[in-house]
């Protein structure tokens, strides 16, 4: 290759380079006048729809489908995620008067708020199950001890019958041993006996006792 054809080959290239570079910076510029021009229609809507709630539906048309979308991919419930979408425009709306343009996207505060209204449903459903496995756990107790109630007024009702098959002086000494609540004197004077026979009334009267229950759970 002669000195003079690589010249005209290093001129050529440092065109192509130089050609290359303006349409570069012409597409460049086209997109920033584009996203420019996007950027004051979208203000200019948020305002018209501040001025005048009939306009929201356009907001909500254009930026509904990229809503939904940040919402889905996180919940992945179908319903779910259009319950929260439709929530999220709702609190839009409500919030519009208060919102201030900062040259940020219009779907950049949706989704702040999309973020925040899917936080609060999963505290809301984490405070729900809480609160349904503490009733489980009430109503589970509350069903153990009604049954042990139930136990309990068994017993008494079988041992009832026992102490009354007993022997007339040994089922007078366990009622008011224990049903009246008596001392051992207290129940020898009423019977008329000594505190040592009212003793082995107590003794004898728990020994048959002992053997009827046994005899009646068995």
């Amino acid at each position: 290759m002669s000195a003079r054809y690589a010249s005209l080959c290093a001129r050529s290239a440092a065109g192509d380079i130089r050609r290359a570079s303006a349409v570069e910076r012409r597409l460049k510029a086209r997109a920033a006048s584009r996203i420019d021009a996007d950027c004051a229609a979208e203000r200019a809507l948020i305002e018209a729809a501040q001025r005048d709630r009939g306009r929201f539906g356009e907001l909500y048309e254009t930026h509904f489908e990229r809503v939904y979308a940040y919402v889905v991919r996180r919940v992945r419930d179908r319903d779910e995620a259009q319950d929260i979408s439709a929530d999220v425009f709702h609190l839009a709306l409500k919030s519009l008067p208060r919102f201030e343009w900062r040259g940020v996207p219009f779907a950049a505060w949706l989704f702040r708020i999309a973020s925040n209204e899917i936080a609060d449903r999963s505290k809301s459903v984490a405070r729900r199950r809480a609160h349904e496995r503490e009733n489980s756990l009430q109503e589970t107790h509350a069903s153990d001890e009604a049954a042990s109630s139930i136990d309990d007024a068994e017993r008494r009702g079988r041992l009832f019958k026992l102490v009354d098959r007993l022997p007339r002086d040994q089922s007078r000494v366990i009622v008011m041993r224990f049903a009246e609540d008596k001392s051992i004197r207290e129940i020898a004077t009423v019977l008329g006996r000594s505190e040592g026979s009212v003793k082995q009334l107590q003794f004898r009267a728990m020994q048959n006792l002992r053997v009827r229950l046994g005899d009646s759970n068995g």
